[in-house]
């Protein structure tokens, strides 16, 4: 994947505004952005491997709260003391609250063919408490530009998609600002 591209969100529940710069190149994939919510601002950074795997994250709140998490590329998480994190084992995508960002990445890992779901077990990490846990979520690819979300307790959305497999709407809960 080559890219080279700035997006901007808007949040809708809650109000939020998010800037964020993809930069890939055939080395690695490495993603800032920063979101402002009513509560606080959150500056994250996600690196991604040659084969746009997380290999770290790191998210920095306003009030000084910060998570960093390391991965091994094939699904063996650390903290940032190198602690073991055993509940993430298998995840090899991280999920975080509240960025549509994190959505492309299990999309622009994988091969997909229309109405095949994948199933993958994500690293979600929850802005607001700066916590990390394992989530199931599901993707099936239903045209060019949609996918259907399943996670956790019943929720499902229908993501539309440009080219580049970035969220332009995630309904009720964030629009791409162009």
């Amino acid at each position: 994947m080559s890219l080279d591209r700035t997006i901007r969100w808007r949040g809708l529940d809650p109000a939020s505004i998010e800037h964020c710069h993809v930069i890939s190149t055939e080395r690695d994939t490495r993603i800032r952005g920063t979101i402002i919510t009513p509560n606080y601002g959150l500056f994250y950074r996600i690196k991604l491997d040659d084969t746009e795997h997380v290999r770290t994250v790191r998210l920095e709140r306003t009030d000084g709260a910060v998570l960093e998490l390391f991965s091994d590329g094939a699904g063996d998480w650390s903290d940032d003391r190198a602690e073991p994190l055993p509940a993430l084992r298998h995840c090899l995508d991280i999920d975080i609250w509240p960025t549509p960002l994190t959505n492309s990445l299990p999309l622009w890992r994988c091969q997909w063919t229309i109405d095949q779901p994948q199933r993958f077990a994500m690293a979600w990490i929850d802005g607001d408490d700066m916590t990390v846990k394992r989530s199931e979520q599901i993707y099936t690819r239903l045209d060019a530009t949609h996918f259907r979300f399943q996670g956790a307790e019943g929720f499902e959305r229908i993501i539309e998609v440009d080219a580049d497999f970035l969220v332009v709407d995630y309904p009720g809960l964030f629009t791409r600002q162009d």
